[in-house]
């Protein structure tokens, strides 16, 4: 299992069903929003005292991975 996998949990009934760092309800989404507002690693793991730096990089390799999907899937029905 890839550290992504160990770290990034889907489940229906936490938080909708959004990917989120296992045990905490602090979702992909959460963390990507204020990346790309300009928060800092640091200033994430001050906010959120149970993410940890390998957490914001599954969150991002997660979302990379969706969006490879994503484009994948787009680009094969073209």
């Amino acid at each position: 299992m890839s550290g992504m996998q160990v770290r990034i949990a889907v489940d229906p009934d936490v938080m909708l069903g959004k990917p989120v760092i296992r045990g905490t309800r602090i979702t992909v989404e959460l963390i990507l929003r204020k990346l790309s507002e300009g928060a800092s690693e640091a200033e994430l793991l001050e906010a959120y005292p149970h993410l940890t730096a390998t957490d914001i990089r599954s969150a991002i390799k997660c979302a990379l991975q969706l969006v490879e999907r994503s484009w994948s899937s787009h680009a094969s029905r073209q």
